[in-house]
């Protein structure tokens, strides 16, 4: 064996181990230890986990109507009841059984709300039912009613428009706390309760997160308030300590006003129409009919297109100088001249005040209102809905001229009898941001 030269450099045996431990050290951490934590919303996610996670839109079974009824009121109410709830998850609540020769065919399920006697009432010539109907809501969500994501509230002589009811509450998230309704059209009204309060009879709606923490503390919440007139103002002071407020969809009518609701009708906000309330107190929506007539006659409408119902759209035909005020699927006003669009907002009076009385005060209202002559031959020539129906081109309603008085016409609308409204069905988009929600109505048509 050759021996090492004196003076040449030699590799020691350490270092050649620290290179085999190093080289064993490496493949320890590739095959052993986990890779570093990387935060899951930088992960990229697969389609179909996408899809899995991602919650359905909002839909008519998501949303659980409760509505106050009673044996007594039941069989005056059903046509109200029936014109709409076919197309909605509803219950009613009685106060006792109904009748038992009472047809209860087309008409929602029944529950009989649990007594009541042990909660104070003490407002004088109020009706302590008050209570019961306040206790609806504790009623329905103590039913434990599956995939309920809105509570809807209201009374038997209330329609509600579901399908626009649904795009509307799509807009909020259903798992934060939202109280959802709308305020009373009388000045008087709002002032002797709260401008900020759902009125129960044009409904409202809880978010189920909020319905359940209300329900838990509702028994007790009701003992503090037993001078309260109405079942809305208990729910509303309930919510109050809770800390919510409301959230205004001008959409909900209370309709606390009597008699002809032409002017409002033909007039109203550029929002999606969501319920009618006290229809016993309000004249048929359509000339020459009964007011069950009338209603089945609007629904002809709703069915068709339920976004684009009421909603308000002035042209101008600057030849013969005329403006056309369309309130689709009601009515169109024909005007002579061309008047400014703000003039035409106003409702026109048609109606009188909820409450009779020479105070005049009873005759403000939360909106601006404006005169609607005496006289027939002053007023705009009105169209009312004859018949409406769709086909793959869009919608086309026909409208016929409802004639008042013996006026003498000339011009352009001197031989006008029939105004023919074509349409694409009404898209209803909606905007949600963070801490804010919009709603957006995309609409075009032609008029004949």
């Amino acid at each position: 064996m050759n021996q090492p030269q004196p003076g040449l450099p030699m590799v020691p045996s350490t270092f050649k181990t620290l290179l085999l431990l190093a080289a064993v050290f490496i493949l320890y951490l590739l095959f052993h230890v986990p890779p570093p934590h990387v935060p899951q919303l930088l992960l990229p996610e697969s389609h179909e986990a996408a899809t899995a996670t991602a919650p359905l839109p909002t839909s008519s079974h998501h949303l659980l109507f409760a509505i106050a009824s009673s044996a007594g009121s039941l069989s005056r109410r059903a046509p109200y009841l029936r014109l709409w709830s076919t197309s909605a998850r509803a219950i009613l609540f009685l106060d006792s059984p109904p009748p038992p020769d009472f047809s209860l065919a087309a008409l929602p399920p029944i529950a009989v709300s649990s007594d009541t006697s042990r909660f104070p009432y003490t407002f004088l010539l109020g009706l302590r039912s008050a209570v019961r109907v306040a206790r609806i809501v504790k009623e329905a969500v103590d039913r434990n009613e599956s995939d309920v994501r809105w509570f809807v509230f209201g009374d038997d002589d209330t329609i509600f428009f579901v399908h626009n009811l649904v795009r509307t509450l799509s807009k909020y998230d259903h798992d934060r706390w939202f109280y959802v309704g709308s305020n009373s059209e009388s000045y008087e009204q709002n002032e002797s309760g709260w401008f900020d309060m759902a009125f129960g009879g044009g409904g409202f709606a809880l978010s189920h997160s909020l319905a359940k923490v209300l329900a838990g503390v509702l028994d007790s919440c009701l003992m503090r308030y037993p001078h309260l007139f109405g079942s809305d103002a208990r729910i509303f002071s309930c919510l109050a300590e809770l800390g919510v407020g409301l959230t205004h969809e001008p959409g909900f009518h209370q309709v606390d006003i009597r008699g002809n609701l032409f002017g409002m009708l033909s007039a109203h906000p550029l929002s999606p129409l969501l319920s009618l309330h006290h229809l016993d107190s309000v004249d048929p929506f359509f000339p020459n009919m009964s007011k069950s007539q009338a209603l089945e006659h609007l629904f002809k409408a709703v069915n068709i297109d339920p976004a684009r119902i009421l909603q308000q759209t002035v042209c101008y035909d600057r030849l013969n100088l005329l403006t056309i005020s369309v309130a689709w699927g009601f009515s169109i006003q024909v005007f002579e001249g061309n008047l400014l669009l703000p003039d035409l907002l106003p409702l026109q009076r048609t109606f009188t005040p909820w409450r009779r009385g020479k105070n005049i005060g009873l005759s403000r209202y939360m909106f601006n209102t404006r005169e609607y002559p005496k006289d027939p031959c002053k007023r705009a020539a009105v169209f009312f809905l004859q018949s409406v129906g769709s086909n793959d081109d869009g919608v086309w309603s026909n409208y016929t001229r409802n004639v008042v008085g013996n006026c003498e016409q000339t011009g352009a609308i001197k031989n006008l009898e029939q105004i023919r409204v074509f349409s694409q069905k009404l898209k209803f988009d909606i905007e949600q941001d963070e801490g804010s929600s919009s709603s957006v109505l995309q609409h075009s048509f032609y008029i004949q």
